[in-house]
């Protein structure tokens, strides 16, 4: 049993609710690349209709809540969107990724963290990022591209690397991060398609140039 104490997420700082927004935005499309590529969930099963719809009620939730939950707990008060939100973050996420699979998102968070700039930001704060990387990928349509940095900048969550703290943005760093993403044994290899070094590198490449124009 989890037990939640929507009080104490109220009076504590908004920055990790939002951080806490950031890693649940990559559940939906990582769900999707697991299940379109048929690969295992966390526990080595298969994904449901019912965990995919779990994983889509958090990408949901969170585009119709976050701003008004985030107004609710800068002023430490208890409301509908805030609950909602704290659902989202933990039980529709929770579920949702141990029930279909991680995929590039969170790969591409482990990637960043060998970089000295990015450890001050928290981990929902990278897979934000990642999140943006991993629909660069598989091509996503630009529609929902573009809402999902819509949705980050709004929040206040990365969208390129410059709100991670990479001020000195060189090709060694970004392979280095890629190389780091791709390493055996990471949820990158989840997608429905071979991944490569090189493609990882220009999908960070790209998503930080999309980013940076959001500003």
């Amino acid at each position: 049993m989890v037990l939640v104490d929507t009080d104490i997420i109220a009076k504590a700082p908004t920055r990790f609710l939002i951080a806490g927004m950031g890693d649940a935005l990559s559940t939906y499309f990582e769900a999707r690349a697991c299940i379109k590529a048929n690969n295992d969930n966390m526990p080595g099963g298969k994904s449901t209709k019912a965990a995919f719809a779990i994983a889509a009620c958090c990408y949901e939730t969170l585009l119709e809540d976050s701003e008004k939950a985030a107004a609710a707990c800068k002023n430490n008060v208890v409301t509908k969107a805030l609950e909602n939100i704290i659902e989202a973050n933990i039980l529709l996420s929770g579920l949702g990724f141990e029930s279909s699979g991680l995929a590039a998102a969170h790969s591409i968070h482990n990637g960043l963290t060998v970089l000295e700039e990015a450890h001050k930001f928290f981990h929902g704060e990278k897979v934000a990022f990642g999140t943006i990387v991993h629909l660069v990928l598989e091509n996503a349509p630009a529609r929902e591209l573009n809402t999902v940095i819509e949705y980050c900048r709004t929040m206040g969550l990365p969208t390129c690397l410059k709100d991670l703290g990479v001020l000195d943005v060189t090709e060694d760093k970004i392979m280095a991060v890629a190389e780091a993403a791709c390493a055996e044994g990471e949820t990158i290899h989840n997608m429905p398609f071979d991944i490569s070094v090189s493609e990882v590198y220009a999908a960070i490449m790209a998503a930080d140039e999309m980013g940076c124009r959001a500003i």
